[in-house]
């Protein structure tokens, strides 16, 4: 049986830099990284237990602004 391997959109190649080159696939409990661009070559053991999600921009804790980073925006007529 043909192991489908499948690009990664968004990541960029710790090697070489490049972005969407990274394809990933499973097989007998190996997840494999490739870059189709350079020989980066990775292998991970899938673990039973999930490992915690990378903090990132978008599921990051927000902070809540001060009030002396608020500033007071004035929309000015064009015609006037």
């Amino acid at each position: 049986m043909a192991v489908q391997k499948r690009f990664i959109a968004g990541v960029i190649c710790p090697r070489c830099a490049e972005m969407d080159r990274i394809r990933a696939w499973e097989q007998h409990g190996i997840r494999y990284r490739e870059c189709v661009s350079c020989d980066f070559f990775e292998q991970l053991p899938i673990e039973d237990e999930a490992l915690p999600e990378l903090e990132t921009r978008v599921n990051r804790e927000r902070e809540e602004p001060q009030a002396s980073d608020l500033q007071t925006v004035k929309i000015l007529d064009p015609k006037a």
